[in-house]
């Protein structure tokens, strides 16, 4: 069932793991899923332990490009609702389950480095003129597709993503 739902989480994304669709995958009734994870957060949780984080991964000359193309990626997985609300759902559960707080860190911080060195590239390049701290960029650049998804329940726009990609430095 975890080999499932992780086949599903890579190849359809984050909306794909669902109770039905692992269940049908895995060649089980869906009250076995449920036996196992009885809420969805618990399944898709699982299903991400393990898994490689598909974004942010192997940063590209020019940067700048290649970094609006992965927060386009991470809006448009995000505008999708029920990946919202999951999302939404485990932050929320990691303020008070340790297992679930841990993989949040884990994830955070494999975010926050990705983007650090594709930022560092660009500086050692000579395509980005920056100074701002590794956490700083992630929630710059992060944080406002998440607040539009979430909270303002709207798209992010490609002017949007561009100007959350130039508000890091200057760029040339």
């Amino acid at each position: 069932m975890v080999a499932a739902a992780r086949q599903l989480l890579a190849g359809e994304g984050l909306d794909a793991v669902t109770h039905r669709r692992v269940a049908q995958e895995a060649g089980v009734g869906r009250a076995t899923v449920y036996r196992h994870w009885p809420r969805a957060d618990q399944l898709l949780l699982e299903a991400m332990g393990g898994a490689e984080l598909p974004l942010f991964r192997d940063p590209e000359l020019p940067v700048r490009p290649w970094l609006c193309r992965q927060l386009r990626r991470m809006a448009d997985e995000l505008a999708i609702p029920a990946v919202a609300a999951v999302s939404l759902t485990l932050a929320q559960s990691a303020l008070s389950d340790a297992e679930f707080a841990h993989r949040q860190d884990e994830s955070v911080r494999t975010i926050t480095e990705r983007i650090h060195a594709a930022v560092r590239m660009a500086v050692a390049a000579g395509e980005l003129e920056a100074d701002v701290e590794p956490s700083d960029l992630a929630a710059m650049l992060v944080g406002p597709i998440v607040y539009r998804a979430a909270m303002q329940r709207g798209p992010a726009s490609d002017g949007f993503v561009g100007r959350l990609v130039d508000s890091v430095g200057t760029w040339r």
